[in-house]
Parts: structure tokens; C-alpha cells; sequence
């Protein structure tokens, strides 16, 4: 599975952004879908993610109700909408796919269900 992350850029304080996460090789149907960010000199961390088998999402609290995630199947695509964007949203953003990763990323071992990673998208939110 290549999964190809975009929509990153410059945005205001308040501003809202929509990354797409494209994957080739394979559907989204036996894999659970996430994004994951990395701000500067932090570590990844987990911020939502989205079940294969019945679209259960989960969110980490610093995004809860700022950030949605969403699949087009037709497109083999996953979204992450973020609105009301704040400076400590900046980070290099990555999805992430695998077959147990929403299990994992919904008990805090979010690493641990990671199957394929794509390259990052730059988010960076100027105050």
C-alpha cells in the first residue's frame, strides 16, 4: 500500500485546511486509516483516526471538534478537515495505515497498528 499525503500549507489562526491521504496498491476496506503529526523537536503523536469496518472515528483531545476525518471509498481517499486551526496545530502531518491501527491508536500504543506510512504534509498555522 503507497499512501500519498497533500494539502498542507500556510494558514492564519482561525484558517482551516484539508488534507487528503491517496492510497495505491490497495483499498481502504481491510485497513483502518489515521493521521499522525510531528511538530518541531516533538514526538509523533496520534490525532485521529477512522475504523474499517464501521467508520468509528477517534480524535485526540487537542483536535476534538476542530478536526474531522472522512473517507470517499470511490476515491480510495481519506480527509482530514481542520478548522479553527492553532499555532500548536503546525507540525508535519502523515497518514498512516494498518490493519489494527484504529485498535491501536484508540488504547495510546498508536505505533503499534502503523502497517504503511506516506510521506508528511507541512501544516504551518501563523499567529
Amino acid at each position: 500500500v503507497q499512501l500519498q499525503a497533500s494539502g498542507g500549507g500556510l494558514v492564519q489562526v482561525g484558517g482551516s485546511l484539508r488534507l487528503s491521504c491517496v492510497a495505491s496498491g490497495s483499498t481502504f476496506d481491510d485497513y483502518g486509516i489515521g493521521w499522525f503529526r510531528q511538530a518541531p523537536g516533538k514526538e509523533r503523536v496520534g490525532v485521529s483516526c477512522i475504523s474499517s469496518s464501521d467508520g468509528t472515528t477517534y480524535y485526540a483531545d487537542s483536535v476534538k471538534g476542530r478536526f474531522t476525518i472522512s473517507t470517499d471509498n470511490a476515491k480510495n481517499t481519506v480527509y482530514l478537515q481542520m478548522d479553527n486551526l492553532k499555532p500548536e496545530d503546525t507540525a508535519v502531518y502523515y497518514c498512516a495505515a494498518g490493519v489494527g491501527l484504529f485498535l491501536s491508536i484508540t488504547i495510546k500504543i498508536p505505533f503499534d497498528g502503523v502497517d504503511y506510512w506516506g510521506k508528511g504534509t507541512l501544516v504551518t498555522v501563523s499567529s
